[in-house]
């Protein structure tokens, strides 16, 4: 069975977008590989973090993965910073890596972009990726657009590892959803939705109420031609719309078009706000029975015990390809 590993960072709730585009493809996919899902906090700090507001956000984000349905008897979750081999192996790649080459991911750029101070760890966390996808031996990485150029570095590393001291490590593929792998800002449909936006009306959180719900999707940009029709090109709005609609109530694009022939946006609107409010309802009921639960922290335990067990091997080997600590140790 091939292995897949996803990251997800604990910064805010997940948007419709992360669900849409990502965690729905994770349920399905935990059926026919052995998924490791990681909540990435160590990440998180690459950017200042409130100690209270972090730790809520882990225990949030874990609560819900299961809440969307992922199986912690199919899968294993865990929080990265509990399984120390993450780091270690983190700083081994971090050896391997050029500057240059961490200097030229976009993502850097664009958070670095016009700051007197720039944390360093902004820099290197690639190779902390890197590692986290490594040490699993992973076949599968699902991810967005924006993560390709990271998984490339993944990849150039692994091989330079391989190729320098010893072959151990497998080649990551990417794993790119083909349907709505990009669901778009409400306010602003030519960029992704992301959770960070400052602007609260830009995204719906798999936790909005009904009514924040039916107030973002009525306020969302269209366009002033009214007919609900898809145009990435011409109409991104009703474009991205159509894609959430279709998506979540299960029905092609070409049959919500016949559907809303001659009818206007605020119609439409008002069916898609019904179609999320009932798609989010049970995760929602989920979520809430799990968060303040000692379920969740003995799922946590037990996928930290096993994600430890899996990546210390993987680490003793990498240590042991380069020379590092006694060989005999145990």
């Amino acid at each position: 069975m091939k292995t897949i590993f996803s990251g997800i960072q604990p910064s805010g709730t997940l948007t419709l977008g992360n669900y849409i585009g990502a965690m729905r493809q994770f349920v399905e996919l935990q059926h026919d590989y052995n998924c490791y899902f990681c909540i990435v906090d160590q990440h998180a700090i690459t950017v200042p973090q409130d100690r209270l507001e972090l730790r809520k956000n882990i225990r949030s984000l874990a609560a819900l993965y299961l809440a969307v349905g992922i199986d912690p008897e199919k899968s294993t979750l865990f929080i990265q910073s509990e399984v120390p081999a993450h780091a270690q192996a983190g700083w081994i790649l971090q050896c391997l890596s050029y500057i240059g080459e961490l200097e030229r991911m976009t993502q850097f750029k664009d958070k670095s972009k016009g700051k007197e101070a720039v944390s360093a760890g902004l820099l290197t966390y690639p190779p902390l990726m890197a590692a986290d996808i490594l040490l699993y031996s992973t076949d599968l990485v699902p991810v967005g657009e924006d993560q390709k150029q990271h998984l490339e570095l993944t990849r150039d590393l692994a091989e330079r590892f391989n190729k320098k001291y010893n072959d151990i490590f497998t080649i990551p593929q990417v794993r790119i959803p083909k349907v709505g792998a990009r669901i778009m800002s409400l306010q602003d449909p030519t960029k992704k939705m992301s959770k960070s936006d400052p602007n609260q009306k830009a995204f719906i959180s798999l936790l909005d109420e009904p009514k924040q719900i039916e107030k973002k999707i009525k306020s969302a940009v269209t366009d002033s031609e009214g007919v609900v029709r898809y145009d990435k090109e011409n109409k991104p709005g009703i474009s991205n719309l159509l894609s959430i609609y279709s998506i979540l109530g299960n029905i092609s694009i070409e049959e919500l078009e016949a559907m809303y022939q001659g009818k206007g946006y605020g119609e439409f609107k008002s069916d898609l706000a019904e179609v999320i409010v009932n798609a989010l309802a049970p995760i929602q009921e989920k979520y809430y029975k799990l968060i303040d639960s000692e379920e969740l922290d003995d799922i946590l335990d037990k996928g930290a015990e096993k994600a430890n067990k899996v990546a210390s091997k993987m680490l003793k080997k990498m240590e042991n390809a380069i020379g590092l600590g006694r060989k005999n140790r145990r």
